[in-house]
């Protein structure tokens, strides 16, 4: 019987980097430290070997507030998305409340919510928020930080804003750039015959994800045509509008089990600026050009403004329109040589995230 004290972890059920991120930590935990996974998307952890206690929550996104009345009231500075009325928000934060108690937790590491991190402290429980990046000072995210024990930041320091406070800083862990990718990364001459892909011809690779509608088709066609002679692959979902005309050296994939042999196959990357998507193009170590999606506080923003800060990437802040607009960025991008963004990858990240959590749970815990 082990006396280890219990970590849980709320898990955002947007996209897949939440869930994969946790599935890495937990992975390096010692075996007989117990596990919790509190998440509106359990069917995220399908698979997964490590014994862990899964906990479905409501999914609370979208849900509608029953009266007008109480739709009109204002949301308070301090939280960001508190809608008025709905019985899955309450069963949620009953449910975890639940969790906590019951399970004698010892570290609740939430991934992500300002606001439950701000009830686990509230509950008195010791929480890590996992830190993103994005215009987060706002009195909610600081408060939240503030209340926590600690932050866990998956990315390597060089590429930490500017912005963030000197005190809240000193309380972060960087793991360095967290990959939850593990697929050998073979040479490119290697990938390029496994893929039956020419040798010799440019191979841009545009790398989309889950977390959004779908990087847009019709700015690539005119990539396409900008570099005639070079070969286009797009891997996962992009979004047609309907008028967009193809081109022979634009292929769509979609979604295909062995990304890392089409990056390290490529000779340019393009990609969003999700937290797993930038560290599986640093884990291959390709010129990268990113373009970052909306997301709530520009946090793929000021990602890609970090990355581009330190020499890692280009920044591109939209698609281009225009032939001589793709020929400028395609040049821009070619001029890097992938060694900058590569050293933005730790391959133990996971094992020191992971360090990290179950040293601070025990020394919270520890009497003596």
């Amino acid at each position: 019987m082990t006396n280890k004290r219990r970590i849980s972890f709320f898990v955002h059920h947007q996209g897949r980097g939440h869930a994969n991120r946790t599935m890495a930590l937990v992975s390096e935990f010692s075996p007989d430290r117990p596990v919790t996974v509190l998440t509106a998307g359990p069917q995220l952890f399908d698979g997964f070997a490590r014994p862990i206690d899964l906990v479905a929550l409501p999914n609370m996104i979208g849900g509608a507030v029953p009266t007008p009345r109480l739709y009109a009231e204002a949301t308070p500075s301090v939280l960001h998305c508190v809608p008025l009325g709905l019985k899955d928000m309450r069963r949620t934060m009953r449910t975890i409340l639940d969790h906590l108690d019951d399970g004698d937790c010892g570290l609740f590491v939430v991934d992500v919510s300002a606001e439950i991190a701000l009830l686990s402290r509230i509950a008195s429980v010791p929480a890590v928020q996992i830190r993103m990046h994005g215009d987060r000072g706002d009195v909610g995210h600081v408060g939240s930080y503030e209340a926590s024990v600690g932050m866990l930041a998956p990315f390597d320091e060089r590429i930490e804003q500017d912005d963030y406070p000197a005190v809240l800083r000193a309380k972060t862990f960087y793991s360095g750039g967290l990959s939850t990718t593990r697929d050998a990364v073979p040479e490119r001459q290697a990938a390029r015959a496994k893929l039956k892909l020419p040798p010799d011809r440019e191979v841009i690779v545009v790398l989309t994800g889950g977390g959004g509608s779908g990087t847009p088709y019709a700015p690539l066609t005119v990539g396409a045509r900008a570099a005639p002679d070079s070969l286009w692959l797009t891997l996962g979902p992009t979004h047609r509008e309907g008028h967009e005309t193809d081109f022979s050296n634009l292929t769509e994939l979609g979604w295909v089990p062995n990304v890392t042999d089409y990056l390290a196959a490529a000779d340019l990357v393009m990609a969003s600026a999700g937290d797993n998507t930038v560290h599986e193009i640093a884990r291959v170590g390709r010129p990268f050009v990113v373009i970052p999606e909306w997301r709530y506080f520009g946090e793929q923003v000021r990602k890609a403004e970090a990355f581009a800060r330190v020499g890692a990437a280009v920044h591109a802040p939209s698609w281009p329109g225009d032939i001589a607009g793709w020929q400028a960025l395609l040049a821009e991008g070619r001029a890097l040589d992938g060694e900058a963004v590569k050293a933005l990858y730790a391959p133990d990240a996971a094992k020191r995230a992971a360090r990290w959590l179950e040293t601070l749970t025990d020394e919270l815990w520890n009497a003596d």
